[in-house]
């Protein structure tokens, strides 16, 4: 088999079931795991999927940077946002995670809602500034450009020193065996904080998420309330994560 056509037949693996597992196709194809890896590692390189220990998982495509997420799946987003929005309460306190889909769960707000809302993102907290009864918190650190939000040590910290109800919190990759994963290690990190410091913790995922995977995990799936997600309830992925115990709050 030709390398085009072996590269044709992972990628229609990962399209179809999900995942590759090299022992497996090496022995399909009848060629060595050395030669599968070897093809993997090119389509990684390409963005096409994620490498992990025994094969690969399908590549997010919400690992490109803030400008062009936000023209994935805005209305899978919007969605999403609006069903989020519906989670806080009057008079509580909202830790709001960065990205285009906590951004919209912004713009989903009640103009009039009455409610302290702490975040890292500076454009969540733009976004939210002609709400007259909402209270901001801005932590601060060092800006990650492409995800327009703080990170790293200072961030962690300031987070550290708030409480929240609720946390709505964004991730790149939805999956059952990899978990919550984002692109960048401190971002990770950064999320972590930021659930750690919430009575519950519901995460944002639009379909385009869902049985993707990135490089750094987030969060366990016990760490987590829910999935908030507009992914059909009949999803393969979507019925494993709910098998794991996870609630899922349909946002269709």
């Amino acid at each position: 088999m030709l390398a085009a056509e072996r590269r044709d037949h992972l990628l229609g693996l990962l399209a179809r079931e999900g995942k590759v597992v090299a022992k497996s196709v090496a022995a399909e194809l009848g060629i060595s795991e050395d030669s599968v890896r070897r093809d993997l590692r090119d389509l990684a390189a390409e963005g096409l999927c994620q490498r992990v220990y025994g094969g690969a998982l399908p590549a997010s495509p919400a690992v490109v940077d803030y400008a062009a997420r936000q023209a994935v799946a805005p209305d899978g987003k919007e969605k999403v946002a609006a069903v989020a929005a519906g989670l806080v309460r009057p008079q509580s306190a909202l830790i709001l995670d960065g990205g285009t889909t906590a951004l919209a769960v912004a713009r989903a707000l009640p103009h009039d809602l009455d409610c302290t809302v702490i975040t890292h993102s500076p454009t969540i907290a733009a976004a939210l500034l002609d709400h007259p009864r909402a209270e901001l918190y801005l932590l601060g650190g060092r800006v990650f450009k492409h995800s327009a939000v703080t990170c790293g040590a200072a961030a962690v910290e300031a987070a550290q020193n708030v409480s929240a109800d609720l946390c709505l919190i964004g991730v790149t990759g939805v999956h059952p065996g990899a978990g919550l994963t984002t692109g960048d290690a401190e971002e990770a990190a950064m999320k972590r904080a930021l659930a750690a410091r919430a009575a519950e913790t519901y995460v944002l995922a639009s379909s385009e998420k869902i049985g993707t995977a990135s490089r750094f995990r987030v969060l366990p799936w016990a760490k987590v309330s829910g999935v908030i997600t507009d992914a059909e309830p009949h999803h393969p992925v979507v019925a494993q994560v709910a098998a794991l115990g996870v609630e899922i709050v349909p946002a269709g």
